[in-house]
């Protein structure tokens, strides 16, 4: 089942997340197959109108879902805090921020 909204199914990503996206050309960025990577860099990366634009193609639930399931070592700490708690409202949710904050070493043992 596709977690993107049925009208947006075949929308294109907008140029202006280009600078966002930016380890990969979005003209081969499928919002599908790459929807955790799109997800990360526009969320510890992007500005308001580009959260916007995220809210408008993805559920809310799959966006949690991947948010929790798949971490991404990209945010600082202060955006780390914002998404989780009050953008995605996973404020009960306890999340270890070594997985998620790039300035954090992870424990790996």
């Amino acid at each position: 089942m596709s977690s993107l909204k049925p009208f947006l199914r075949t929308k294109k990503i907008p140029a202006r997340l280009q600078p966002v996206l930016w380890t990969a050309d979005i003209r081969h960025l499928d919002l599908e197959r790459d929807k955790t990577y799109i997800l990360h860099q526009v969320l510890s990366s992007g500005r308001l109108e580009d959260w916007l634009w995220l809210f408008r193609v993805y559920q809310e639930t799959e966006m949690k879902k991947i948010f929790v399931t798949f971490p991404y070592k990209n945010y600082d700490p202060a955006r780390f805090h914002f998404v989780k708690n009050y953008l995605l409202g996973l404020k009960r949710k306890r999340l270890d921020p070594q997985n998620y904050v790039k300035n954090i070493p992870r424990n790996i043992e």
